[in-house]
């Protein structure tokens, strides 16, 4: 396990100290807990992509995507621009 050294106040340090043995642990563990839902939480995700659906010129589905399946949409969706129809 690494040592980090980090600068706290000490009336918190103290605080906290009391709330972990409070709750029957270390703040030592407290911390780890902390860093590493942290971590968890922040890991970068890939960005959020909003695919274009394939509609008409007229602003309707394509013929042939079926409007209740969400494999025709993304089956459509595969083959690009390709599939708009415009006017």
């Amino acid at each position: 396990m690494a040592n980090l050294t980090i600068s706290l106040d000490e009336n918190l340090v103290k605080q906290a100290r009391i709330k972990a043995i409070q709750e029957g642990t270390s703040l030592s563990a407290k911390v780890r807990e902390m860093l590493a839902a942290y971590v968890r939480q922040d890991m970068p995700s890939a960005p959020a992509v909003i695919p274009k659906l394939p509609v008409g010129g007229s602003g309707g589905l394509m013929p042939g995507i079926d409007p209740s399946s969400n494999r025709s949409y993304y089956e459509a969706m595969d083959q690009g621009v390709d599939l708009l129809k415009l006017k």
